[in-house]
């Protein structure tokens, strides 16, 4: 067995796993929004000095082997102090370049984003698809803000919003956002647009609060899936915890940043607010809980949205790239809610709905259009 013996002093050594444990301590706390502030300028360059120090200690090792089992661990902890603290001064630096552009409302516990823009009614709420923040209506929001009143938002943990440790299933979305928008003083009833995901969200919402429902836009929206909501199983969250909580931490040594590096289209504002938002540790994990626990759920409760009955809904469809055969089939049923409604078909793909400038443009178009049939009561044609 190999054994690793120090030239001098060894009982200096013992302090090390323990110093190792309070930085994995920090790394930790630092994904709580509190101590973050403090922690996070803290723990990158204590971890780097420690190492640094410990490269110098590990030449008076006398088994060569030892050395080198040591140093690649050292390594990995090099590149992780500088990492974080290359991440902690970003996120202070995109914090001053992208002050929060609307409202913080308290909703019980945590603050959610509002940005309202635009005169006149009725107001548009845009609801983002999964793992996407308010940024990424760069397109559209202008665009319909021509017309009417417009509000973005964001989602807890998304954008300028708070996390929430509260289940973030579609249920809990609408209500969460039903208070954002009677405390923020928004009027209703409101025209609901939602994208992928965002579509699920907007129908729960029409479900739980049809009076406050004046139309609906599905952009490519996720459609339900009809059948009993079950009661989460305790152990399977639990384990998306801990994978949504991993995340969170790798998000803190500026993995998030790299990820969030991917080429858009998005005005400039538009897509470098996107792109800061998307590489926090608060993203990535609620992006996490949204796609591996709450989705199937999400998709069973927006299916107790059975009939619009009369009021305008378009359900426009990205026709490239489809990749489910039943995709279409699932576009036409949700275009039956309602006795006045339309499905449309754009020549534009799943996501360049919504950040390819032409493409969007059809997008804006079904909104402004869903708007005008509210304000003359005409049906949809």
């Amino acid at each position: 067995m190999l054994s690793i013996r120090f030239s001098d002093q060894p009982q200096r050594w013992a302090f090390v796993p323990a110093v190792f444990l309070a930085l994995a301590g920090l790394v930790s706390l630092s994904g709580v929004p509190a101590l973050q502030a403090t922690f996070g300028w803290i723990w990158p360059p204590v971890l780097f000095a420690l190492v640094v120090w410990m490269f110098l200690r590990v030449r008076t090792i006398r088994s060569r082997g030892g050395r080198w089992l040591l140093y690649p661990v050292l390594a990995v902890l090099l590149v992780s102090s500088v990492g974080g603290g290359y991440e902690t001064v970003r996120e202070s630096l995109d914090a001053k370049a992208y002050p929060v552009p609307g409202q913080l409302i308290d909703v019980g516990g945590h603050r959610l984003h509002v940005h309202c823009t635009g005169s006149g009614s009725p107001t548009v709420i845009l609801e983002p698809g999964g793992g996407a923040s308010s940024s990424d209506f760069g397109w559209i929001a202008p665009a319909v803000a021509r017309d009417t009143t417009v509000c973005v938002y964001d989602r807890a943990g998304r954008g300028w919003s708070d996390p929430t440790e509260s289940p973030q299933d579609a249920a809990h979305i609408a209500a969460d956002l039903h208070t954002l928008l009677e405390r923020a003083g928004v009027p209703g009833p409101y025209v609901l647009a939602g994208h992928s995901f965002g579509g699920l969200y907007i129908q729960s919402f029409a479900a739980q609060f049809p009076d406050q429902v004046a139309g609906m836009v599905l952009l490519d929206s996720t459609a339900p899936k009809p059948g009993p909501v079950l009661a989460a199983d305790t152990d399977t969250y639990d384990v998306i915890g801990r994978i949504a909580a991993l995340t969170s931490s790798v998000a803190h040594l500026g993995v998030g940043r790299l990820i969030a590096q991917s080429g858009g289209t998005l005005p400039p504002r538009s897509e470098e607010e996107s792109r800061a938002n998307a590489s926090t540790a608060r993203h990535l994990a609620s992006s996490v809980r949204e796609y591996l626990a709450e989705a199937n759920t999400s998709m069973q409760e927006a299916s107790a949205l059975t009939s619009l009955g009369s009021k305008p809904l378009i359900v426009l469809t990205a026709d490239e790239g489809i990749t489910d055969p039943q995709w279409q089939l699932k576009q036409d049923h949700m275009a039956t809610l309602s006795t006045n409604s339309v499905h449309r078909h754009a020549n534009a793909t799943h996501q360049s709905l919504l950040d390819d400038e032409a493409d969007s443009a059809a997008a804006s178009q079904a909104i402004r259009d869903l708007v005008a049939a509210v304000r003359t009561a005409r049906p949809l044609s």
